[in-house]
């Protein structure tokens, strides 16, 4: 085939769109991932046993299911108990569902790596145990875990494309979208490039903050 450049123009203004659905999907899953995986975290060290066994057994679950099937659960099966959710909402929960169970087991590296000194000051000197949790433990844990929960970003966005399967038109759908319209291929390519445009320099901030963190 001949690279046709017109087709990329015409290609553009789709994947600018597709760019912001990613983008949207990758900042708000993100932040449910990282929210989330803090909360299984910190209820998995629950002394309540009723409350850190089920949540060992949830997250287990959702691990070791595949993302895919997880869409598809939430988009076709939940609304038929509750209300439904446009295809980029139904991505942002399942992406920020699925990749929490992983940040949670980044986060109780972190927590199991704050020494044990740090919890006997704080019981010496009568912290409440959520003080404890806030003021002390949590903040030397998140630092120590910063680089790996990066880590998690950058394979959000190369997994963002799966969202596609169930309508949300992210870059990858604006491109097969275009291509099966036009009969060309050139969008792929310019999808292709863009992934490693935005991955790449992510993944070499990250390397460059894990030195950082580490001296």
């Amino acid at each position: 085939m001949n690279w046709d450049w017109s087709v990329v123009d015409a290609f553009m203004p789709r994947f600018w769109d597709g760019v912001l659905v990613t983008l949207q999907a990758l900042f708000w899953g993100c932040l449910i991932a990282f929210t989330l995986g803090l909360v299984w975290a910190v209820a998995q060290r629950s002394p309540q046993k009723w409350i850190s066994w089920p949540v060992t057994a949830i997250t287990e679950f959702i691990r070791n299911t595949p993302l895919l099937v997880q869409l598809f659960f939430l988009f076709y099966v939940v609304p038929e108990w509750g209300p439904s959710m446009s295809p980029l909402t139904t991505g942002v929960i399942g992406l920020g569902l699925h990749y929490s169970t992983y940040t949670s087991e980044v986060y109780r590296s972190g927590i199991d790596a704050v020494p044990v000194g740090q919890w006997e000051a704080a019981t010496a000197l009568s912290l409440p145990r959520g003080h404890t949790w806030r003021a002390v433990i949590l903040p030397q844990a998140i630092r120590r875990v910063i680089p790996a929960l990066g880590n998690y970003v950058v394979s959000m966005l190369k997994d963002s494309p799966i969202i596609f399967a169930i309508g949300a038109l992210e870059m990858l759908g604006e491109a097969r979208g275009f291509s099966n319209e036009t009969f060309t291929i050139e969008a792929y390519v310019v999808v292709g490039v863009a992934f490693l445009v935005i991955a790449y320099p992510a993944s070499l901030l990250l390397r460059a903050l894990e030195r950082r963190l580490v001296q």
